[in-house]
C-alpha cells in the first residue's frame, strides 16, 4: 500500500512571507539616497512621478494627456497553497497601479523556483493563480521571466494607463482632508500564525485576493489625490512616508481602524513578523505614539500583504481612521 505524499507547505521553503520579507523602510531608503536626480540627458519622455517620495509606481507622460503606470511587486510565500499564493502575489502588484489612480494593461510574470526541491506542477499553480487575478482585472498577461532559485518567489512586473492630470500620488495629502483605509489591517500577524501553526485565516485570504480596483475608481471619481496602498511598511510606514512627503501631519483615531477578526490573538500569542518590529523601529522617533499600548503600536506598524488603500478623502463603504492636519512636532499621531 502506498502512502499519500506529504502535502507541501510553500511558507516553509521561505525565510520570511509575503511583504513581510521587504527590506526594511530605512535600509532601503539609504539604498536608493541620491538617484532621485539621475535622468538621462536627452529622455524620450517625461517622468512625472519617479523615486522623489517613495511612490507606488512610476508614471511617464504619453501623448493625448495620458501616462504609462510601471510597476514591480513580488515576493516569498505568504500561504502555503500554491494557487492561492499566486493569487495574492497578482492583486498586490496589480494593487500599485490602482493606488496610483491607473487601470492595468498588461503584465508579466517573475518566477524564481527552487526546481529541484518543489515540483515544477506547484509553479504552474502559483503562476495560474496570477493569470486569475490578472484577468478578472481586465488585464493582460504577456509571458514573464524566471530562473532557479533557492527560495520560491513571485510577483509581476505590470503596466497601466492613468489621466496624468488625476494621478493619485504620496505628496498630495492637505491639510483638512479625511484619511480613509479601504481595507482591514492584520494579515500580517495572522500569515506569521499561519506559518508558524498551519491555521489559515479565510478573511485574510479573501482581503489579499480582492482587487483594488473599485476603491481606486472611487478615489479618481471622488476627485482624490493623495493615496498610496498599505504592504510592507505597514499603515504607520506608509502614512509617514504620505504624510512627510506633504509637509503635514496625520493623525490617526486609533479605534476607527478597522481589523481582520483574530489579529489581535494571533498578535497576543506573539505571531508579529520580524518586518513589523523594524517597520515600528522606523517610524517611532517621527510618531506620537503616547496615546496608545505596544501591542496597538505594533498592529498599526503590521507588515500588511496586499492590503487596501490609504486615502487623503473619503470613498463609499470605508471608514475615515483620521485626518490632515498642518504640519506638528510629530508627522503622524496617534491619539
Amino acid at each position: 500500500m502506498t502512502s499519500a505524499p506529504a502535502r507541501i507547505r510553500l511558507t516553509q521553503y521561505a525565510h520570511g512571507g509575503g511583504c513581510a520579507c521587504k527590506i526594511p523602510p530605512g535600509e532601503l531608503e539609504a539604498v536608493v539616497a541620491g538617484l532621485t536626480a539621475t535622468g538621462p540627458r536627452d529622455p524620450a519622455a517625461e517622468l512625472v512621478v519617479g523615486l522623489d517620495d517613495g511612490d507606488d509606481a512610476a508614471v511617464v507622460r504619453i501623448a493625448g494627456g495620458q501616462g504609462l503606470v510601471l510597476t514591480t511587486d513580488f515576493f516569498t510565500p505568504v500561504v502555503d497553497d500554491a494557487h492561492t499564493f499566486g493569487r495574492i502575489a497578482a492583486a498586490n502588484a496589480l494593487s500599485d497601479v490602482y493606488a496610483m489612480g491607473g487601470t492595468p494593461v498588461v503584465a508579466v510574470n517573475l518566477l524564481g523556483w527552487p526546481r529541484d526541491v518543489l515540483p515544477a506542477e506547484l509553479a504552474a499553480e502559483v503562476l495560474r493563480g496570477g493569470l486569475e487575478v490578472a484577468q478578472e482585472a481586465g488585464c493582460h498577461v504577456g509571458g514573464g521571466h524566471s530562473i532557479d532559485d533557492p527560495e520560491p518567489k513571485y510577483g509581476m512586473a505590470v503596466t497601466g494607463v492613468v489621466d496624468v492630470d488625476r494621478v493619485i500620488t504620496n505628496a498630495a495629502a492637505t491639510a483638512g482632508t479625511p484619511l480613509s483605509l479601504t481595507k482591514p489591517l492584520g494579515v500580517g500577524v495572522l500569515n506569521s500564525r499561519m506559518k508558524a501553526t498551519g491555521e489559515v485565516s479565510e478573511e485574510a485570504v479573501v482581503s489579499m485576493t480582492a482587487l483594488n480596483r473599485d476603491a481606486g475608481r472611487a478615489a479618481v471619481a471622488a476627485g482624490i489625490r493623495a493615496g498610496t496602498d498599505v504592504t510592507g511598511f505597514g499603515l504607520l510606514g506608509h502614512l509617514y512616508k504620505m504624510a512627510r512627503a506633504s509637509g503635514v501631519t496625520a493623525v490617526v483615531d486609533a479605534a476607527a481602524v478597522p481589523y481582520l477578526a483574530g489579529a489581535r490573538e494571533a498578535l497576543a500569542a506573539g505571531f508579529v513578523s520580524g518586518g513589523t518590529r523594524r517597520n515600528l523601529d522606523w517610524v517611532r522617533p517621527h510618531v506620537d505614539l503616547s496615546a496608545v499600548s505596544a501591542d496597538e503600536a505594533l498592529l498599526l506598524a503590521d507588515a500588511q500583504t496586499s492590503g487596501g488603500l490609504l486615502l487623503g478623502g473619503e470613498v463609499p463603504g470605508a471608514p475615515v481612521v483620521g485626518e490632515f492636519v498642518p504640519r506638528q512636532e510629530h508627522v503622524v499621531v496617534v491619539r
